[in-house]
């Protein structure tokens, strides 16, 4: 029988008892109570014992539960962990990434200011020559040029070879 419903029936019978004239005080059957109280001492233990296995039921599911929220939090932490190498790692490829265009365009200046000087001492080199070619064709002008007047001061003209004069 439930404590309650024994309880209540405790109650009812001290509500019901009759009263002891000009006092306060009932008359209640003490064997009603004893047997009252006998059904309660019996009920409460087996109440107790469900209380108790409700209170170890309720802290086996607790501890499941946080069981497996700590395996949730493990699982989370490792795909943070995953996710946080895989950026990691996606930095490093564009950094890497980035060196290596740094490094070709080092390279593509280096050797294109190499390619200009190598074409700036051909053109340096070509433009000695055409300044010596220049000179000698200078000169040679000039050595024609007084032949032709000292020819022209000796009142010679221009021969064809056998010693007539050409008409220019």
């Amino acid at each position: 029988m439930d404590v309650l419903v024994l309880i209540d029936k405790l109650d009812d019978l001290v509500h019901n008892a009759k009263a002891v004239p000009l006092t306060d005080q009932v008359r209640i059957d003490r064997d009603e109570i004893y047997d009252i109280l006998d059904q309660m001492r019996a009920t409460i233990p087996e109440e107790i014992k469900q209380a108790r296995w409700i209170v170890k039921e309720r802290q086996e599911m607790l501890a499941e539960a946080k069981r497996e929220t700590d395996r949730l939090l493990a699982e989370a932490r490792e795909q943070a962990v995953r996710e946080a190498s895989q950026t990691e790692i996606v930095k490093l490829a564009e950094r890497q990434a980035q060196e290596i265009v740094d490094d070709a365009r080092r390279q593509a200046r280096e050797t294109r200011l190499e390619m200009e000087d190598w074409a700036d001492g051909i053109l340096s080199t070509l433009e000695v020559n055409l300044d010596k070619f220049l000179t000698a064709v200078r000169r040679g002008r000039e050595r024609l040029h007084e032949r032709s007047q000292e020819t022209v001061v000796a009142g010679v003209g221009p021969t064809d070879g056998a010693g007539d004069e050409l008409g220019y």
